[in-house]
């Protein structure tokens, strides 16, 4: 996803020197050799798994950053972690800001949903990268600076909790539409589904794209992996009293993927790698 970021940014005129460990991809050697290629003062932006390496990602960062640079965490970090970054780095006198980014594989062509967390200072910073990312048209469409440190990030969970019920649905009137002898063309009915009826959308798009690849989900397994967001979003309803019995349906139908067969689960595993590229287990593993 970074890679797709950095050659959108590049096809907008914006240079871009980018670090990865694959050396295929990479422009430089390391992270010490990343800050030394940026003019300062630096917008570094981070687009790493969460959790301990974008921590260990951070933390050498800033070892290397000066006083007035900025870090963006374009990740799917935990809001939390980023209070806990902009704290640690503001000792430094180094920025922070975390963008919840949303466009999985298909970013390059279409561009990126974006959500902001920090303050308008950096926000108004790092603009020209955002406006470089999204989709063309009204930035309100696209992006929105949703509050301070740890906003973007929140929002973005809340988007991915709304995903996993979104997909569930989806999946499992697959599922009911697979069983029914009387329904003779499945990937048909989901195909007149997309102009025109009120559960139109690109996720319905992407499911009619699956069922074209592989029309019964034969080499795709029903196991189905959740990377952290649909737990986290459940436990801030809990937190805060809020009823959500269709997302945390939709978390807990993934935990019982990982013990039977479903078509349903072999449905949302399929529609994850349409649009995150997320791997799949193959069928019979």
């Amino acid at each position: 996803m970074g890679f797709n970021m950095r050659e959108r940014l590049r096809g907008a005129g914006i240079e871009v020197t980018g670090y990865d460990r694959n050396a295929d991809v990479t422009d430089v050697a390391d992270l010490a050799a990343l800050v030394a290629a940026v003019p300062a003062p630096r917008l570094i932006w981070v687009m790493v798994p969460s959790g301990d390496i974008t921590d260990s990602v951070i933390r050498e960062l800033a070892s290397h950053m000066e006083a007035g640079d900025l870090i963006v965490d374009g990740g799917n970090s935990r809001f939390t972690e980023d209070q806990r970054h902009h704290t640690q780095l503001d000792e430094k006198n180094i920025g922070f800001m975390d963008v919840g980014v949303s466009g999985g594989v298909w970013g390059l062509k279409n561009g990126y949903g974006l959500m902001a967390g920090g303050s308008a200072e950096h926000v108004e910073w790092a603009m020209p990268l955002l406006d470089a990312l999204r989709p063309e048209g009204d930035r309100a469409d696209s992006f929105v600076h949703v509050g301070a440190v740890g906003a973007g990030h929140y929002a973005k969970m809340v988007h991915n909790g709304i995903e996993y019920g979104l997909m569930q649905a989806y999946a499992e009137g697959y599922e009911l539409l697979a069983k029914k002898e009387i329904i003779t063309d499945l990937p048909g009915t989901f195909r007149a589904w997309q102009k025109g009826t009120v559960v139109r959308s690109w996720l319905l798009d992407l499911m009619v794209k699956a069922l074209d690849e592989d029309p019964g989900l034969e080499s795709i397994g029903d196991y189905v992996e959740d990377s952290g967001e649909g737990r986290w979003t459940v436990e801030e309803a809990i937190a805060n009293a809020v009823p959500a019995p269709a997302i945390t349906a939709a978390l807990f139908a993934r935990f019982s993927s990982r013990e039977d067969n479903s078509p349903a689960m072999k449905m949302v595993s399929a529609l994850r790698h349409q649009f995150g590229g997320h791997a799949t287990k193959p069928a019979g593993s």
